[in-house]
């Protein structure tokens, strides 16, 4: 059965002095159910990690026009997305004079099947209902260091390094990039990317009851943005959030509203 995606990009300034936070959600030109959704949390002080962030979602649109679903593999994709912008950061350090670094977290939706990919502490979620199918490992040294079991992920919230990460876009080393994919989708599956302004503030779990609790991905980000921000008390980050829910063709559509929107992914050969 086709499946429908509800869809919502969305973005909080938080009490920062400016939103270095860029997302989208990227349909491919020649349809085919195929889309890209893009997160890139910008680094490198004023306006560094805006030109950062930008570069990131403006190589993924470009690289997703001459995608070919039919004869490309969505890890090369993801990969050279990754990889062409990491590159494009670092020669846009002599451009502008900055120091510009970026994370960045990637979702390619296909007919029966969706990869990801990420680097740095950008998050992905696939949750069904209100269950936790997978999560995304943070490059980040307090991740690091739970991984180890030195300490509990309740501790890695609050760790005086959180904020270091172990690789990045931009920065003199290649990036680390990690992988994954899943198929045999269904309705009720839901897909989160987001930025550590928002995942900072809420367990998985928590996330999940949000999710599979609001009536649309429009209202889901508008819960949980609102959540992180009165958890912020006058010092929250950027926040950045892409939510993408899957019902069935024959469940009732979410009122079209700004912001949100609806892709068939249909069980054909995409393009």
């Amino acid at each position: 059965m086709p499946i429908s995606i509800d869809a919502c990009v969305a973005q909080h300034q938080g009490d920062r002095r400016e939103q270095q936070d860029r997302v989208a959600i990227l349909p491919h030109p020649r349809g085919g159910g195929v889309a890209l959704a893009v997160l890139a949390d910008g680094m490198g002080g004023h306006t560094g990690g805006v030109i950062a962030a930008q570069q990131v979602i403006h190589t993924a649109r470009n690289n997703l026009e001459g995608y070919s679903a039919r004869t490309e593999s969505a890890r090369v994709l993801l990969e050279s997305c990754i990889n062409e912008a990491h590159m494009l950061i670092k020669a846009s350090r002599f451009i502008n004079e900055k120091d510009p670094h970026s994370t960045v977290v990637m979702l390619l939706l296909q007919p029966g099947r969706v990869s990801w990919a990420h680097c740095g502490d950008s998050r992905f979620y696939h949750f069904r209902g209100d269950a936790l199918l997978f999560r995304s490992t943070d490059h980040s040294y307090v991740a690091q260091l739970v991984v180890q079991g030195r300490i509990t992920p309740e501790q890695a919230l609050v760790h005086p390094n959180r904020n270091i990460l172990l690789t990045s876009l931009g920065g003199g080393d290649a990036p680390k990039i990690a992988f994954g994919e899943s198929e045999g989708l269904q309705a009720g599956d839901t897909f989160l990317l987001c930025s550590d302004g928002l995942w900072g503030y809420f367990t998985d779990q928590e996330l999940a009851w949000v999710i599979s609790g609001s009536s649309s991905a429009r209202e889901a980000s508008e819960l949980l943005i609102g959540r992180a921000r009165s958890m912020g008390h006058g010092d929250g980050d950027n926040i950045s959030v892409a939510i993408l829910k899957l019902v069935n063709v024959s469940q009732p559509e979410p009122a079209a509203t700004p912001g949100a929107r609806t892709t068939l992914l249909a069980p054909e050969t995409a393009k």
